[in-house]
């Protein structure tokens, strides 16, 4: 089993910034994908970004140049750099990184995190 846990959202006002991180723990053998998703109430969950282990970046297109997703393989971690944030911004935000647990596991398994509230006010 991996447990992914989120950690940085919070309220901040329109045009602010924050980060979000997401640390995977457990059986781990390697990490492949990597992703932050966010769903709002009432509607399907969306992809924010998508960071592949070779770097290969894809965003969303309501980001437009706003936010940076990177990845640190040392530390089993992915992170979201949100800037310029507006208030329909305002989601949960979902960590989502495929894992696999033992040699040969290909794909791997996708593990999604709790979420993390990320409030833009006006």
């Amino acid at each position: 089993q991996v447990q992914l846990v989120e950690s940085g959202g919070g309220l901040v006002q329109a045009e602010g910034s924050l980060r979000l991180s997401c640390g995977a723990s457990g059986s781990i053998f390697s990490i492949n994908d990597m992703a932050w998703y966010r769903q709002v109430a009432g509607k399907q969950r969306e992809l924010v970004a998508h960071i592949t282990t070779s770097g290969d970046m894809t965003y969303g297109d309501f980001v437009k140049g706003r936010f940076i997703i990177y990845r640190d393989d040392a530390k089993n971690d992915v992170h979201l750099q949100m800037n310029s944030l507006r208030p329909e911004d305002t989601a949960v935000y979902f960590c989502n990184v495929e894992v696999s647990e033992y040699p040969g596991d290909i794909p791997g398994t996708k593990y999604w995190g709790k979420g993390t509230l990320v409030t833009v006010s006006s």
